[in-house]
């Protein structure tokens, strides 16, 4: 059997709701996966009630006032972040703990290794999803899990990788983290959790279609309101003025709670200011914080500790809950602590080369692929080039959330560029910088001034059987002549 604790209901871990629910059906052995580290009441419960309790988590482990590390009650804890485990590399996910457990396991049953193996297509989909840096292990589980996922036998995952209109021999670590994962967590963040699991287990690939088709809806209903949040906090900023703060507070009652982290996140993104999000119209209001690297998030919490209930996090994300009537005298402290200077809430944007358009050739595409998997921990290479003329832009898209643009840089090279961020902002700023006139002009190819610098990475665009050369902009600025 298998359970997963419901995101609003439950929160986060092993709950001893679910250890009264487990003793009433019979159970007598409980194996967690990527909790249960932290949930020392639950175990507690468990052991009274004589249970086998293994945890099997990734996550820091508590400790007390000594530093002494302080462990569940547990007949077996397995984390790579006790002190005294000696497993080489710490930087493993949760799921990838649990699967190593298997590994032995199977091991001791005389299983053959290809059996233990076979799972590997999911150890690299939750290593990407956890934003694990693809290094060490993690580079190599990634790469080979994403060769398995081309053959997958595992049916959900194969309807799933269908309904989103992947090609399962083009998978890359894009696709887990920002496709295949998001579908995944969307039933968590609407609905349930086991939805996601009921789609790996069945053996029907009707019911798995059905299954994955539903996670694939759900997720697109995910982004629009996502995106009905996030511009419902941008007008509350904007009408309340709360752009003058060091830090943002927004408070949306109508936004479903579980998106209130990746809200804030779009608002860190904006206006490059750490931003909190809180939701609810009850007593009690529950947020989500996420952070610039000047400002350490939980270390900012602490100091406001008095206005809230519950909270924890760390340097750059954060979760909490206050009452309704504590919001404002929120608001008001962390931005009467704050120590932010205006060269904080300036973007930095690394390059590893400025390099012209001209250089770009399949070949020099082919031998950056050898880099590949790329993600947390090994990111792709950043390349820039400035003043970059633009031919003719369109928003395309089911969502019309891309902008593809043709441009030609100072020597005279055309080439496609596509922009997957904000494009309202984007707009907002060429418009400031060059007036509405030569936004219009810019959006119906005809002559404009607008002259930009972006930070890029080339790609090779296949489209009905045509490969083109283009590039994926990353961010972008006006550089004026001195």
């Amino acid at each position: 059997d298998a359970d997963i604790p419901d995101r609003i209901t439950d929160g986060y871990g092993m709950n001893p709701r679910m250890i009264r629910d487990a003793i009433a059906a019979g159970v007598d052995t409980i194996v967690t996966c990527d909790n249960g580290i932290s949930a020392r009441e639950a175990c507690r419960l468990a052991k009274e009630a004589g249970l086998t309790i293994i945890v099997t988590d990734h996550h820091e482990v508590l400790k007390d006032e000594d530093g002494q590390e302080i462990l569940p009650e547990a007949d077996a804890v397995i984390d790579p972040k006790q002190k005294a485990c000696q497993y080489p590399f710490k930087e493993i996910c949760g799921a990838e703990v649990a699967w190593k457990l298997v590994g032995e396991l199977y091991r001791l049953e005389g299983i053959g290794k290809q059996e233990w193996l076979s799972f590997i297509e999911f150890a690299a989909l939750a290593t990407v999803g956890d934003v694990m840096p693809l290094k060490e292990e993690n580079r190599i589980i990634v790469r080979e899990g994403l060769k398995a996922m081309a053959n997958t036998k595992n049916i959900g995952l194969s309807c799933l990788i269908e309904a989103t209109g992947l090609k399962p021999d083009h998978l890359n670590t894009y696709h887990l983290g920002f496709v295949i994962g998001p579908c995944l967590n969307a039933g968590g963040r609407l609905q349930n959790a086991k939805i996601a699991l009921a789609l790996f287990f069945t053996d029907s690939r009707p019911e798995a279609m059905d299954l994955a088709q539903y996670l694939r809806d759900l997720n697109e209903q995910r982004k629009v309101m996502t995106e009905d949040g996030l511009k419902a906090a941008i007008d509350t900023i904007e009408k309340e003025g709360l752009d003058q703060d060091d830090v943002l507070v927004v408070w949306l009652p109508e936004c479903h709670e579980s998106l209130a982290g990746i809200i804030a996140g779009r608002l860190r993104e904006r206006y490059n200011h750490p931003a909190f999000v809180l939701t609810g119209t009850e007593e009690m209001v529950k947020g989500s914080g996420r952070s610039i690297p000047a400002y350490s998030m939980f270390d900012e919490l602490c100091r406001v500790s008095g206005c809230l209930e519950k909270f924890g996090g760390h340097p750059m994300a954060a979760g909490l809950s206050l009452k309704k009537d504590n919001i404002e005298a929120f608001r008001s402290q962390l931005n009467t602590f704050s120590t932010l200077k205006p060269d904080d809430f300036c973007p930095e944007v690394r390059i590893d080369v400025p390099m012209p358009i001209d250089y770009i050739t399949e070949d020099l595409i082919g031998q950056f692929a050898m880099l590949e998997p790329c993600g947390t921990g090994n990111p792709r290479p950043v390349f820039a080039e400035s003043h970059f003329r633009i031919l003719r832009a369109a928003i395309i898209g089911r969502n019309r959330n891309v902008l593809k643009m043709t441009v030609v840089n100072p020597t005279g090279c055309r080439m496609e560029a596509v922009y997957f961020g904000d494009i309202p902002a984007f707009q907002a700023f060429v418009e400031k910088e060059y007036g509405r006139m030569e936004v219009e002009n810019m959006f119906r190819g005809r002559e404009n001034s607008v002259d930009l610098a972006f930070t890029y990475y080339p790609e090779i665009n296949e489209y009905n059987g045509r490969r083109s050369l283009q590039i994926i902009i990353s961010h972008y600025c006006r550089i004026k002549n001195t």
